[in-house]
């Protein structure tokens, strides 16, 4: 395992999980890396570690370069295990580096997970020397996690950002000028529809840091590491914070016998007659986390299921549920099905959907049975009728 140089004595030093399919209910398809980074200087500086399971691999890098009992300092961005699980493995190689972590939560954290330790919770604007370079500290709260911070190396132009522009990408290359951009961009997009949109305000505040930064390179800890398209990624990164919409809308559905798949089917047509682009899928055909990235920059959604026994299916049922933790906004909505019974399903969608502060485009749409061709036109013209 031998470590890259990202820059003059800048190493990175981290694992590439190929075999990863699930982050937290999120569909990981292309696996994700475990990024850290080694900076050799007068005091020899860790930033970030891996996952347990990848401890050997982080070793082994850090070894092709340097003995990692020399390491003085490492930085702890942000304390979940897959950044910071190698953490008591590598103390026990230089058990005299100092740890820094962000603030007494960082600390509480780690120690709540690896046991007692001795850390420097440092604060933003907190700068230390590690010889002919710095690194200054500004802390991230809930992006994603209490203790989310950035490390900035100004001599070298770098930012260390953690989970902050990263993408699950497993990927044997390390910049993104070696992959091609727009699968970059779209695993950065997924991996803030999944991981960082309920903290859109939180990221806001660093984003904004991080605009009076000057950077040549952000070092992130998941997938590439931005060199030639930083400008790329800060712009994606706005438009996503400031919840950047397009004429799109998502429809999703599950349906037991095909009457609910009309409905679906027949809103589709009628938004893309009206020139808005559509996305339709039924709901288990299409993972939860592809499902929030084509909602995120949508301006409508649909959402229809059948009643089964007093309830909606269990499949939309679960993606509302995922949904709602994410916390989409600026979405105008449609419930929508088909029932033979009760009904219910139809008003426990819109009640989800309306739970979410959503606002609703069309009164619950409930269909008794078999749609005929007068209903399915009658709902196109509801529909049409809501854009005159």
């Amino acid at each position: 395992m031998i470590a890259t140089e990202i820059k003059k004595g800048i190493y990175w030093v981290g694992a590439i999980d190929w075999g990863l399919r699930s982050f937290h209910g999120y569909t990981t398809s292309r696996g994700s890396t475990y990024n850290a980074y080694l900076i050799i200087d007068e005091k020899i500086t860790l930033i970030d570690n891996v996952k347990v399971g990848f401890t050997e691999e982080i070793i082994s890098r850090i070894s092709s370069v340097i003995d990692p009992s020399k390491i003085d300092i490492i930085i702890s961005n942000h304390g979940e295990p897959d950044h910071s699980g190698s953490l008591p493995a590598i103390l026990k190689l230089a058990p005299n580096a100092k740890v820094y972590t962000a603030g007494p939560i960082g600390a509480k954290i780690l120690k709540a997970q690896y046991g007692e330790m001795d850390l420097i919770p440092v604060k933003s604007g907190d700068k230390i020397s590690i010889g002919k370079r710095n690194l200054i500290f500004n802390l991230a709260p809930m992006v994603h996690w209490p203790d989310n911070m950035v490390t900035y190396c100004p001599e070298e132009k770098i930012l260390f950002s953690n989970d902050i522009f990263g993408q699950h990408f497993a990927t044997s290359k390390r910049f993104d000028s070696e992959v091609d951009l727009a699968l970059a961009l779209e695993e950065a997009k997924q991996y803030y529809a999944n991981i960082v949109l309920p903290y859109t305000k939180q990221a806001n505040k660093i984003n904004e840091v991080v605009k009076g930064l000057d950077i040549e390179m952000i070092a992130n800890s998941h997938g590439v590491i931005w060199r030639e398209h930083v400008s790329e990624i800060l712009n994606l990164y706005d438009d996503l914070i400031n919840s950047k919409k397009k004429e799109k809308a998502v429809v999703i559905y599950d349906s037991m016998w095909g009457n609910t798949k009309q409905m679906a089917q027949t809103i589709a047509e009628t938004f893309r007659n009206l020139g808005i682009e559509v996305f339709l899928t039924r709901v288990d055909e299409t993972p939860n986390s592809l499902l929030i990235t084509e909602i995120m920059d949508s301006k409508y959604v649909a959402v229809g299921s059948s009643t089964l026994n007093n309830n909606m299916l269990p499949p939309i049922a679960g993606f509302l549920c995922y949904m709602k933790g994410l916390a989409p906004v600026n979405l105008k909505y449609i419930s929508f099905g088909s029932y033979g019974w009760g009904g219910q399903s139809i008003e426990q969608v819109d009640n989800e959907l309306k739970s979410m502060k959503l606002e609703q485009l069309l009164p619950p749409i409930k269909q008794y049975y078999t749609p005929s061709k007068e209903d399915l036109k009658n709902l196109e013209q509801q529909i049409i009728n809501v854009f005159k």
